[in-house]
């Protein structure tokens, strides 16, 4: 069978260019693009691909968040990170959320065949982009191990909301690309705006974007 691949990423010249380089391998198929994070979750429980490749910069639900969400769905899938982000928190970050690559775009026409291919073995392909700490703990006691390394201090559906409002959603907006309820919306924001010690929409969008959640 060929080894299935979802690629997501918002800008479609990054797509198509990932898309070639991908397919030039004998038994490796393109099952699918999308172009936010919450596509790419739809087109994940739809398609079930093997491998994702996934930015991390995607409107609507960032590539961490999506990342997650898809993992807890399909956990046999594995998701590569290809990221113009050379970052060390990145990467960690990446690696909490279940990744099990992190390769930068510029390094692409090196790196990403030999990425996916060690994916396909379920294994991981981290870079130099990695620093020792972060490399030594993945591999001596695996990506589980590093949830201590940073708590959370909201929920999953927190962190949607919280995207969706950062990037300018109203709660009606919000609620239908949720498909919950305003009185819902209103009930998280409420919530997240007191659990955060929030008092504007201003402060709740800085701490998206310090919190890699949203980008500014």
């Amino acid at each position: 069978m060929p080894l299935r691949i979802l690629i997501v990423d918002d800008h479609a010249v990054v797509r198509r260019g990932v898309r070639s380089l991908l397919e030039s391998h004998e038994g490796w198929e393109v099952c699918g693009e999308a172009t936010t994070g919450r596509d790419a979750v739809e087109q994940s429980q739809r398609l079930r691909p093997d491998v994702v490749v996934m930015d991390l910069s995607l409107p609507e639900l960032n590539g961490l968040d999506a990342t997650r969400q898809i993992l807890k769905d399909a956990p046999d899938t594995e998701v590569l990170v290809l990221t113009m982000h050379h970052s060390e928190e990145l990467a960690r970050d990446a690696l909490q959320a279940g990744a099990r690559g992190y390769v930068l775009k510029s390094d692409a026409d090196e790196s990403l065949i030999t990425a996916v291919d060690t994916l396909r073995q379920h294994k991981p392909f981290l870079t130099s982009t990695v620093t020792g700490f972060v490399l030594d703990e993945y591999v001596r006691r695996g990506s589980a191990a590093l949830d201590d390394l940073a708590s959370v201090a909201v929920t999953a559906r927190e962190r949607e909301i919280i995207q969706l409002v950062a990037e300018g959603q109203s709660n009606k907006e919000a609620a239908a690309t949720l498909g919950i309820s305003v009185k819902t919306i209103e009930a998280h924001r409420a919530n997240i705006m007191r659990k955060l010690h929030l008092r504007s929409v201003s402060d709740l969008v800085r701490y998206a974007i310090r919190n890699k959640i949203a980008q500014p």
